[in-house]
């Protein structure tokens, strides 16, 4: 592909080339009236070999042909969809968009904080069916907004450093998600999110039996548009976000590509965010919302035995990854990964067994073991995903290929990512608040979590960029995303 793009840049470059010349030559003749010695020039540059050569052009045929019958299937559709990618036409609307539903959310949002500090909801101790319901649902849609967000911000970045992102993970240049594609997926999310809790307050205000059913339907509007065949909403990638999870919820039996384990790493972040899912399914899809029984969801020991494997899956997922790659390619850095993960499962286990048991035991025991996966987390975040501490590096503590200018943007990364791993240290703390304040804290750090791993995706492909230290390519160069360029 990059061979075919390279010929074509090339014609491009011959026939603008002979356009020049022409050009340069009309104003030589309006300037000098020398018509014949023009015409003598062009004559030499119309029969010169760089303008009637066709050799470009049959290279460019031998690709074609060579590509459409070994990777397209003698499929010629399917070859120019990878050969010649058309790209999206530039528009505003969806920076329009962005801006109608940012401004949507929050007033909307401010109409919520009204009319629940009127009714009282937050300050009544009757309310608590309410608030587990209201609290786990825009917990879940809240994170994932925010995660969007911070995945569009990763895209800036990416694009105004130019690091392509889309060689690396092998995505199609016409379908891949932009920066403002994000943004409103975002703010989309969360406009809709409140003003389904509007209605469902004022549902409830108006005495309705039915006002916890919306937001049941909200999570029941979600995955149908998740799952929606029709091409809207960004289908490609819906398609794409959930063959990505076949491969990471069935590892190791899918080989590893680069957009798994980056996608498995992001789940690892966003635990609170399937406990949220869980609690939703258990409430919403067993009925109880008829009722209001939420304590069978939070009480039972089935619920919490389900907690306590949703808090393993990622870190396994991640594992199996790992070992998936130390058997095909077998590099020891590979296990050494794998331990990583085994150790944040274990300090999650010790965490959870400190929650049934705060005995100064296992307090210890948490310290301990959330303290050596911490030091190991960051060993392998700062020397191994980021490649900084460099024996001998012309950059103190860094690399010697940089690609921000600045760099002391450096250190503070790490001293944010620092402080952002050691939010754990909160459960053991235990600070006693309410039991609204506690769900603000337990939102507030799996908020950090995710905007931690948001600042990780940047310095994880840079160093990709620059050296291929996962090994997913076969080159050592990624080409840099001047198509994508050109559209601004």
């Amino acid at each position: 592909m990059a061979l075919y793009r390279g010929l074509e840049l090339l014609k491009k470059f011959s026939s603008l080339n002979v356009k020049a010349f022409t050009k340069i030559l009309k104003k030589f003749v309006k300037v000098s009236e020398q018509q014949r010695a023009t015409d003598l020039f062009s004559q030499k540059v119309k029969i010169s070999s760089f303008s009637t050569s066709d050799k470009v052009l049959q290279l460019s045929d031998e690709v074609e042909s060579l590509f459409l019958n070994h990777f397209a299937g003698n499929d010629r559709m399917v070859a120019m969809k990878y050969l010649n990618p058309q790209q999206p036409k530039n528009t505003h609307m969806i920076t329009f968009l962005v801006g109608l539903f940012t401004g949507t959310f929050v007033s909307l949002f401010i109409i919520y904080a009204i009319l629940a500090h009127v009714s009282g909801i937050f300050a009544s101790a009757g309310n608590t069916a309410y608030m587990e319901v209201v609290y786990h649902v825009f917990s879940m849609f809240a994170l994932i907004s925010l995660h969007c967000f911070l995945y569009g911000c990763n895209l800036f970045m990416w694009k105004s450093t130019r690091i392509n992102q889309n060689f690396i993970f092998d995505f199609a240049p016409n379908t891949a998600l932009t920066h403002r594609d994000a943004f409103l997926m975002s703010a989309s999310i969360m406009c809709t999110v409140v003003a389904a809790l509007v209605i469902n307050l004022f549902l409830r205000n108006a005495g309705a039996s039915y006002a916890n059913a919306v937001p049941g339907g909200l999570v029941v509007l979600s995955v149908g548009l998740l799952f929606c065949p029709f091409n809207v909403f960004y289908r490609s990638t819906r398609y794409c976000f959930m063959r990505i999870m076949r491969s990471i919820i069935f590892s190791p039996f899918y080989k590893v590509l680069m957009a798994d384990f980056f996608m498995a790493d992001q789940l690892t972040s966003q635990i609170p965010l399937l406990r949220h899912v869980e609690f939703a399914a258990c409430y919403f899809m067993a009925g109880s919302f008829r009722a209001n029984p939420y304590e069978m969801c939070t009480n039972s020991q089935q619920y919490k035995h389900l907690a306590y494997v949703i808090s393993f899956l990622p870190y396994y997922w991640r594992a199996m990854q790992c070992l998936r790659r130390y058997i095909e390619e077998h590099d020891i850095n590979q296990l050494a990964n794998a331990g990583k993960y085994v150790s944040a499962m274990v300090a999650a286990a010790v965490r959870f067994k400190y929650n049934v048991t705060p005995t100064p035991f296992w307090m210890w025991m948490v310290l301990i073991s959330s303290s050596g996966a911490t030091v190991y987390q960051l060993y392998w975040d700062f020397v191994k995903d980021w490649g900084f501490f460099t024996p001998k590096s012309k950059n103190l503590w860094l690399r010697d290929d940089l690609i921000l200018k600045n760099k002391f943007t450096y250190y503070i990364s790490m001293m944010l990512n620092l402080v952002l791993r050691l939010a754990w240290t909160e459960s053991v703390m235990k600070i006693r608040v309410s039991k609204n304040e506690t769900r603000l804290l337990d939102f507030s750090l799996a908020s950090l979590e995710i905007i931690r791993r948001g600042h990780w995706n940047f310095y994880r492909l840079e160093n990709e960029h620059l050296n291929n230290v996962g090994k997913f390519r076969a080159v050592k160069t990624v080409p840099l995303p001047f198509r994508e360029l050109e559209t601004d």
